[in-house]
């Protein structure tokens, strides 16, 4: 009678641990199962080209060549509304207000009444002056000179990646201008548009860096310009990187996957090396490219040189992020416990 309790209690205890083993087993195999998932949906981000018209976007920048729009003669200045101005009229001395040009581009003036100047340039302003008093019979024949005292439009705006107005009377020089503004940032770019009233189509200069050839794109700018200064190209990093975000291009320097991933602090121990991706954007379409990184970086695979807009995408190991994140202590308890339920 004992030893048949003994042997019952034996195959209770035994039937236990069987299902104790199945218990065990089935949590692992669903711990295995989710990080699978989990690194399929990694593999499953930008698998592809993006969908998208073929229309081209962002199209690089033709520089101006014509060197009549580079180069143009000087030109007047145009009185605008704000403008201050002084008028005199030679050997009188009765005759010499100071009035401002109003917001519908006439002036007020005694003896003749109003005047539209708004457009004109100075010596034309003086001549319509001069035959306006000539015909309400003030003067015979009057020498009429105009002076600007104050204006708000002799002016060019600096915008884009340097911010700044620089009062201008006449002409400066590029150079000149951009210099008053504050100088050029690291990020912007050296190709550089200038919007001119009375021109229809964008200037567009490429300042370069060759001092040899600085004289080329040191060009004329006049009030009432507006000069753009784009930012540079960049790179943007993402994933498994020390530090994610945008890295600028360097004018007229290549920059190769090495050297973002240098400055990006190198790569971090849950990157997956040998599914690196290089998405790069053509007009809407969008490619993919998948770089093993160690290969690159023990010289097997050539380093690629990267351009601008590049997203550089290194995604995540599930199994090295787990470990990275905390989760060591959990996979050595399942892997110890696992060893225990499989021994015989």
């Amino acid at each position: 009678m004992r030893h048949r309790h003994h042997r019952l209690r034996a195959s209770i205890e035994a039937s236990s641990i069987r299902a104790g083993r199945r218990r065990i087993w089935t949590a692992a195999t669903s711990l295995l199962s989710v990080l699978l998932l989990m690194s399929c949906v990694a593999r499953a981000q930008f698998s592809g080209p993006a969908l998208g018209a073929s229309t081209p976007v962002n199209r690089s920048l033709t520089p101006t060549t014509d060197q009549a729009i580079l180069f143009p003669p000087s030109r007047e200045i145009r009185l605008g509304a704000g403008d201050l101005i002084a008028i005199h009229v030679y050997g009188e001395t009765d005759f010499s207000p100071s009035v401002r040009v109003s917001m519908d581009g006439t002036i007020q003036l005694p003896l003749i009444g109003t005047v539209a100047v708004d457009s004109l340039s100075l010596h034309e302003a003086s001549r319509l002056i001069a035959q306006r008093l000539v015909s309400a019979g003030m003067y015979r024949n009057p020498q009429v000179t105009i002076q600007l005292i104050e204006s708000p439009n002799q002016l060019v705006t600096v915008t884009g990646e340097l911010h700044g107005i620089v009062p201008i009377t006449g002409q400066r020089r590029l150079f000149d201008v951009l210099s008053a503004a504050g100088g050029l940032p690291p990020t912007a770019s050296h190709v550089i548009m200038i919007n001119r009233p009375g021109v229809d189509q964008t200037i567009v200069i490429d300042m370069g860096t060759d001092p040899a050839k600085s004289n080329m794109a040191n060009v004329p700018v006049f009030a009432r310009d507006t000069i753009v200064i784009p930012r540079v190209g960049v790179v943007y990093v993402l994933g498994a990187f020390k530090t994610q975000g945008a890295i600028p291009i360097v004018q007229n320097s290549p920059l190769t996957l090495m050297q973002v991933a240098s400055l990006s602090g190198g790569t971090g121990f849950e990157g997956k090396y040998n599914d690196l991706r290089l998405i790069r954007t053509v007009g809407t379409d969008r490619k993919v490219v998948r770089v093993d990184i160690k290969r690159v970086i023990n010289g097997k695979d050539p380093d690629p040189v990267l351009q601008a807009d590049d997203i550089v995408f290194l995604p995540n190991d599930a199994m090295k992020s787990a470990i990275k994140s905390g989760g060591l202590g959990t996979l050595l308890g399942l892997a110890s416990i696992l060893i225990i339920a499989i021994r015989p």
